[in-house]
């Protein structure tokens, strides 16, 4: 097996087609087809259903179209890499992240990351904890801080800590006369505010799952873009919102911790399976580093931490 055959099975998997595929990589295509069928008898497994229109993969071809893509993208990262260590050129690296992770430590993070490693830029891109992963198997991010878990296998993910949701209510309204938490059920037959409105899945769907599961059924529901807009209907008396307790912006609103304690929303760290990259081991240290030190966003009556 060679990078060339790994660069036509990726051609044929992407066009879904060999002449197209032959066209793309600017070979003829029976050797393109060729070299398909050696590297399958090589892996001794069938890759491609080639009696279907489009030709369709195996579920050994998809499995290994998605290891292909990382090898690929991992070899122009090598090439890039070296090319610019030999032309003195800053080294960059980008990193997806959901806004709310803006109010629990990532800005610290990054700040200290640019102090300690001058030469690298860092560039931080919003996006959704789903299309995170899109985005780091095509190569547009390095690292990803999210909220939803996932299953792909080709990602892999750090539960950097659980952190406790509170309940977001107006001054006026009844659940803001009392203290301490407040149960979910409680929540039952009232409206509700909810973030993102796309794209989903988002923490959105992650708060209605948890309402669902635990039979509450709400009067009304109101979807909004991001969380500002969410606690600024809040404060219209518009509805409640379930928010990261790290989320507690506003100062004229009521915030009550929910009491099930095994409602959190988790921080994830993600990047791509395998990737051995030093800012990576450089990320998670000095997360490390943030987590000793205490800082007051990092309130431990309202984060649990991975007992590894």
């Amino acid at each position: 097996m060679d990078l060339r055959q790994i660069r036509y099975f990726v051609a044929v998997a992407t066009t879904k087609n060999f002449t197209r595929a032959a066209e793309l990589m600017h070979i003829a295509q029976p050797p393109l087809s060729r070299q398909i069928q050696l590297l399958e008898e090589e892996l001794e497994v069938q890759l491609i259903q080639r009696n279907s229109r489009p030709i369709r993969l195996t579920e050994a071809g998809r499995v290994f179209y998605e290891q292909s893509l990382q090898v690929l993208q991992r070899v122009d990262q090598m090439k890039d890499t070296a090319r610019q260590t030999g032309r003195h050129h800053r080294q960059s690296i980008s990193i997806g992240y959901v806004p709310s992770t803006l109010y629990g430590g990532l800005p610290m993070l990054v700040r200290t990351f640019r102090q300690r490693y001058p030469d690298t830029d860092v560039h931080l891109v919003d996006m959704g904890s789903i299309q995170q992963i899109h985005e780091l198997k095509s190569g547009r991010i390095d690292l990803g801080f999210g909220r939803i878990r996932t299953n792909d296998t080709t990602v892999a993910r750090s539960v950097l800590r659980e952190e406790r949701l509170v309940l977001a209510i107006p001054p006026a309204w009844p659940l803001a006369a009392e203290k301490g938490p407040v149960r979910l059920e409680d929540l039952d037959h009232l409206k509700l505010v909810v973030f993102p409105k796309e794209p989903r899945p988002s923490f959105a769907d992650h708060v209605l799952g948890v309402l669902h599961e635990k039979g509450i059924k709400l009067d009304e529901v109101h979807e909004v873009r991001e969380l500002h807009a969410a606690l600024g209907l809040v404060a219209a008396e518009v509805g409640l919102c379930i928010v990261p307790a790290a989320a507690r912006l506003r100062a004229d609103l009521v915030y009550r911790l929910i009491a099930n304690e095994e409602v959190t929303s988790p921080i994830i760290l993600s990047h791509r399976l395998n990737d051995d990259s030093w800012y990576i081991v450089a990320i998670k240290q000095l997360i490390a580093e943030m987590y000793a030190q205490n800082p007051p966003w990092l309130d431990v009556q309202t984060n649990a931490f991975p007992s590894t």
